[in-house]
Parts: structure tokens; C-alpha cells; sequence
């Protein structure tokens, strides 16, 4: 009878873990018990990783001997992945040391920037003493014959290391997600960069355009037809999801015009990086150094107005703006040295809208100012200049001699100038009750839900050449600084194509403490008895408590 039992009760034990095993295979779930819920998946990161099907291996090469704030960054990254994988064993990864073999530091820093991962250089202040290390914050996702970088430290000027790490840790999810996205889906979306009203040359958005590839497929894409035959053209425009104007310099005429009223009017959603001053830095590298900024008239006003905007034919001039390089001596003595130049405002972001959310500043060069006007389109301020801004008027002449002289701060009192402007909603023809240029099959005066980004500065997109081949875009070489102006035109484009919500991950907020290093440093003597002593006092104690009970329970 007691074998008989005990038989009963391991044949129930061995069904009981069989019936756990079965629930657990089939409701997986796991608990995010973090006070911000950082490691809570959002929907459409989870949708994206459910959606690979095959092994996805990434190696991340943000390993070794770092800084408490870097290993926390380090660790968070672990953290996300762990996430990841949890929910798709496809996703693997491993953590590498790029220096673990004790190569030479600079040759595998210049591998790495070959490669488009340029490591980052960090202070390490420990015990009152000063060094510098070198870090490979990036992560290489592999799918089948595809790969994807992608970066994990979300550099910002003039922030301390702990800002540093909490807004990149802020950025993994998204990171990682976007990362995936770019290579298990394919390209759908069709994107068309205009070109024949005196655009950017195609050097000076290279950089830009090669990012945009990864998501989209993208042509060139010129309204000269329309003269000819503008209702084929209208025709072939609508076939792109999306239209970039990178800063054109003549104008449109009116058929060219209404082929993109109307395709606006069909839904089609466009960026405009576009100007009513003419003026451009290298106009001043003459022997006066002085340059006339005049308005640039487009024959675009009318229709921007119609949809609620006005771009005025003005310069802004802002004090927090980025520096003009000017060159002195010659030859091999050739120094290139920064001078403030208030014509390069350093763009504020209003408001939480997740194309600007933890973004670098933007730098524009020579931006006009946006009005907005009454209507039924919701127009949001993406970009404004700094509240120390003036607003100056056109035609005026330009100096190099305005570097050396002390500005009066107290003109400096126009407030925020709107400099990039979204406009979301239901828009109303440019041509509405008027006569049209030319007869279509479907004439729209009333647009279906769309979306328009106007930015009053075509440089914006325009990326720097070195030896005539471009660099990234926001990359300041003289200087070393790198501008929020890539990511800024990605997020734009991906808020208005985007079918995977990726855009939303971008706003989850994550508090991160840190230790405070100055505190830790003036109280560690301290700190480190209490660690050695506590223990040794509470073992002591403990030891006498057990003899005590002990003699006492042996006594009676």
C-alpha cells in the first residue's frame, strides 16, 4: 500500500511538470516589473519580431573595461536583447571586444570608420585622474547575405556622460527594431527626388539619399513634360508616395504648379526644403567678403498660402547658431578656424513630436521665417530658431567683417522664429475657384488626408564634400561636430511613410539613476569601511546571538 502511493504521487508529480511544460510552451508571457517599463516591448517592435522567420545574428562590439555609465548602456543593450530573443529564438546575438586581442587601437578604429562605424572617444575621470578611451558603440545585425549598423550611442552636443547614455538607452528599442526592419521587409514605398527647377546637385544629397535606399526605393523625378503634356506627367507623379524638394532655385511655372496641387490633392504627401532668399556662404569668399541677399521669388506663395504656410523673404539671425570656418595662411601653414556667424541658427524643438523627440540640434544656413495661417490643416511647429533671434529683412548686404564685432544682445528680442513647419489634415486647392492651367479628369479641390513638411532652408539636406565625395549629412569635418539634420529628414520621411508604427518607439521615456561620481569620490573612504565594517559587526553579533540561544536551549 506505501509503494502503492508513492507510485501515485511521482506518476502525478511527473503530469504535473508535463501539464506546466505544455501551458508554458503555449501562454508565454513575461513580467516588466521596471517603474518605466523599459523593457516592455511596444507593438510594433513586437510585430517586426515576430515577423523573422529566419536567423538573424547580431554582434555587438560595445564590450571591454568602460565607465559605470558605458557598462550601464552596455548592460541595458544585454537587457534588450535578452527581450528580443525571448520572444523569437531566430534573434541571436553576441557581445564582442573589438580591442580584446590587443591589436593596434588606431588601425581597428580606422577599420571600423571604413566601415561606416566611427568608434567614439570618451573622458574617464576615476580617482581625481583624467584618461580617454576608445568605444565601439554600434551593433551589426545579419540576415542571410543582408547586413544592417546599427547605432547604439545617441551623441548630443554639450551633454554630460549620464544625459548621453540615458538618451541612447532611450533610443535601443528603436534602434533595434528599425535595424530589423531594414532587413526582413522589403522596399514598397516610392519616393521622388525632383530634380530640373535648379535642385541640390546630386553630390550634395548623396549621403541622404543612400540612408533613404535602405527603406525605400527612390528616383529622380523632373516635371519638364508638363509644358508638353502635363496630364501624363500629373499621371506618373502619382504613382510616388512621396515627393522631396531639395531646395529649388527657379521658378515654377503654373502647370508645373498645379501637377503638384493636385497630386497633393490625391493624397500625395511631400517635404519641402525651400527658400525665399538667395544667399549662400561661398558668395562671400571674394576679396570684400561681402555678398547681396535678395528675394528669391518661386511663384510657390500662393499655393503655400492656400495650404496655410507663408515663407517670408527674410534671414534669421539667431545667437545660439553653429560657426562660419574661415580659412588663414597658405599653403602647408593653412589653418581653418571657427568664428561665430549668427546666419546658422541651431534649431530648438518646441514640443515632444516624435520626428524631433531626443534628436541633435539642426543646423540651418541662411532661414527664412514661416508664418501660419487660419485654417483647417493642423500645423505643427517642428523647428524654431532660439528665442534670441532677430529677425533681419531682404535685400541686405552680408559681411565676413560681422565675425569680429560683439553682437547687441538687446536687438536680439524676436523670440521663437518657426522654421520647419508639418502641416497633417485635409488641405484646400491652390487653384480652387480659379482657372485652371490645364484640363484633368479628376479635378480636386479638396485634398484626402495627407501630410506636408515645409522648411524655410534648403540646406538643411545639403551634405559637405571632401575630395569631391560626399560625407554624412550634419557632419561638421573642421570641427568634428555632427548635426541632427540626418536624423531629423529620416524621421520626417518615416513619419509620413511609415507602416510599421516605428515612429511611436521613438517617444517611450526611460529614467535611468546613475551614481554620482563627484559624491562617490569625496565620501569613498568612507563608504569602504562601512562595506568592510557593517558586515563584520552583523557576522559578530550574529555569532553571539546563536552561542547565546544555543547554551540556553541546551541548559533547560
Amino acid at each position: 500500500m506505501k509503494h502503492s502511493n508513492t507510485y501515485k504521487s511521482l506518476v502525478i508529480l511527473v503530469l504535473a511538470i508535463a501539464v506546466v511544460n505544455w501551458l508554458a510552451s503555449e501562454f508565454f508571457t513575461r513580467w516588466d516589473l521596471t517603474e518605466d517599463n523599459r523593457y516592455t516591448l511596444s507593438p510594433a517592435a513586437l510585430d517586426i519580431i515576430n515577423d523573422v522567420e529566419e536567423p538573424v545574428i547580431i554582434d555587438v562590439f560595445l564590450e571591454g573595461q568602460f565607465p559605470a555609465q558605458f557598462r550601464r548602456l552596455r548592460n541595458e543593450t544585454r537587457q534588450m536583447l535578452e527581450e528580443f530573443a525571448a520572444y523569437n529564438h531566430n534573434i541571436k546575438f553576441n557581445f564582442t571586444d573589438p580591442l580584446e586581442e590587443e591589436g593596434d587601437a588606431e588601425a581597428i578604429a580606422t577599420e571600423f570608420y571604413e566601415m561606416g562605424m566611427t568608434p567614439a572617444r570618451i573622458s574617464v575621470q576615476e580617482s581625481g585622474k583624467s584618461s580617454e578611451e576608445l568605444i565601439f558603440p554600434w551593433a551589426l545585425a545579419n540576415y542571410g547575405d543582408k547586413s544592417v549598423k546599427i547605432p547604439l550611442l545617441k551623441s548630443q552636443l554639450g551633454v554630460s556622460d549620464e544625459e548621453l547614455v540615458t538618451n541612447s538607452v532611450q533610443q535601443l528599442e528603436y534602434a533595434f527594431a528599425d535595424g530589423l526592419s531594414k532587413l526582413i521587409y522589403p522596399r514598397k514605398k516610392k519616393i521622388a527626388v525632383m530634380r530640373g527647377n535648379g535642385e541640390l546637385p546630386d553630390a550634395r544629397i548623396a549621403d541622404f539619399i543612400r540612408s533613404l535606399q535602405d527603406y525605400y526605393l527612390l528616383a529622380p523625378f523632373t516635371l519638364d513634360s508638363a509644358a508638353v503634356n502635363p496630364e501624363k506627367t500629373l499621371e506618373d507623379l502619382k504613382k510616388y508616395d512621396l515627393i522631396i524638394e531639395a531646395k529649388p532655385t527657379e521658378a515654377f511655372s503654373e502647370d508645373e504648379k498645379y501637377i503638384l496641387d493636385q497630386y497633393t490633392m490625391q493624397g500625395g504627401k511631400s517635404i519641402w526644403l525651400t527658400e525665399s532668399v538667395a544667399m549662400e556662404t561661398d558668395s562671400l569668399l571674394n576679396p570684400s567678403g561681402t555678398a547681396l541677399a535678395y528675394p528669391r521669388d518661386l511663384n510657390l506663395g500662393d499655393m503655400f498660402f492656400s495650404y496655410g504656410v507663408r515663407i517670408n523673404p527674410v534671414l534669421i539671425n539667431d545667437i545660439y547658431s553653429a560657426p562660419i570656418i574661415l580659412a588663414s595662411g597658405s599653403g602647408n601653414n593653412t589653418r581653418f578656424n571657427p568664428y561665430p556667424w549668427f546666419y546658422s541658427p541651431l534649431s530648438a524643438s518646441p514640443n515632444d513630436h516624435p520626428i524631433i523627440s531626443n534628436i541633435e540640434a539642426v543646423k540651418f544656413e541662411y532661414a527664412n521665417q514661416i508664418d501660419t495661417l487660419k485654417n483647417q490643416v493642423k500645423k505643427t511647429i517642428l523647428l524654431s530658431s532660439s528665442p534670441q533671434s532677430k529677425v533681419e529683412g531682404t535685400p541686405m548686404e552680408i559681411s565676413l567683417n560681422m565675425v569680429g564685432k560683439e553682437p547687441n544682445l538687446a536687438s536680439y528680442n524676436a523670440g521663437e522664429q518657426p522654421l520647419a513647419v508639418l502641416l497633417e489634415g485635409e488641405f484646400t486647392s491652390a487653384y480652387k475657384n480659379r482657372i485652371k492651367p490645364f484640363k484633368v479628369d479628376s479635378d480636386l479641390e479638396g485634398s484626402k488626408e495627407t501630410k506636408m513638411l515645409v522648411i524655410a532652408d534648403g540646406d538643411v539636406i545639403k551634405n559637405e564634400l571632401q575630395r569631391g565625395e560626399p560625407l554624412e549629412l550634419g557632419f561638421e569635418r573642421y570641427t568634428g561636430n555632427t548635426y541632427g539634420n540626418k536624423e531629423f529628414l529620416m524621421n520626417a520621411v518615416n513619419y509620413m511613410l511609415d507602416d510599421t508604427g516605428l515612429i511611436d518607439i521613438r517617444t517611450k521615456e526611460i529614467n535611468i539613476a546613475f551614481l554620482d561620481q563627484e559624491k562617490a569620490s569625496t565620501e569613498r573612504e568612507k563608504w569602504q569601511v562601512i562595506n568592510l565594517a557593517v558586515p563584520l559587526i552583523l557576522l559578530t553579533i550574529f555569532g553571539f546571538a546563536f552561542n547565546f540561544f544555543r547554551k540556553r536551549k541546551y541548559v533547560k
